[in-house]
């Protein structure tokens, strides 16, 4: 596995910003599939639930339920033909390098749980690079020594 997807890849993926064309065109140029972990699937999925729950409160924000499910819906789709696969991992594993990650860089650099996670699973997993748009995140897996692209 060479490449893992952080939670805002898969948002570019999967909803239109201003990211997206750079991640289509990268995820297009893959000579593997995506693989993604369980962590990274939930919490795209919860990603997307909350923003029907925010857009429910006040419709300037979040997405409609119809756009939320296309996207879920998609990803589902993807799963189910190959395009994206669920890479599993040796979950306490990933925690124990989780919490050295932590312990090395979240007071001097305040990281939040989820990226940590999702840094220490690409570790885990042998990635050489993540793929994010997160700036924080993309910070964390450069001192863990990770590529970051697109």
């Amino acid at each position: 596995m060479k490449f893992f997807p952080d939670t805002s890849f898969l948002c570019a993926l999967y909803r239109e910003q201003d990211n997206s064309t750079e991640a289509r065109e990268f995820y297009q140029s893959l000579d593997e599939r995506l693989g993604i972990s369980a962590a990274v699937m939930f919490e795209f999925r919860q990603s997307v639930r909350l923003q029907v729950f925010l857009n429910s409160k006040d419709s300037t924000k979040g997405y409609r339920l119809a756009e939320a499910a296309r996207m879920l819906a998609k990803l589902e789709q993807n799963l189910a033909c190959g395009a994206i696969a669920m890479i599993p991992a040796d979950w306490p594993a990933v925690w124990l390098r989780a919490e050295r990650v932590s312990a090395a860089s979240t007071i001097p650099g305040g990281h939040r749980s989820w990226d940590v996670l999702h840094v220490a699973t690409a570790l885990h997993l042998g990635a050489h690079t993540l793929l994010s748009f997160d700036l924080r995140q993309g910070s964390l897996a450069a001192i863990n020594h990770l590529k970051v692209a697109p």
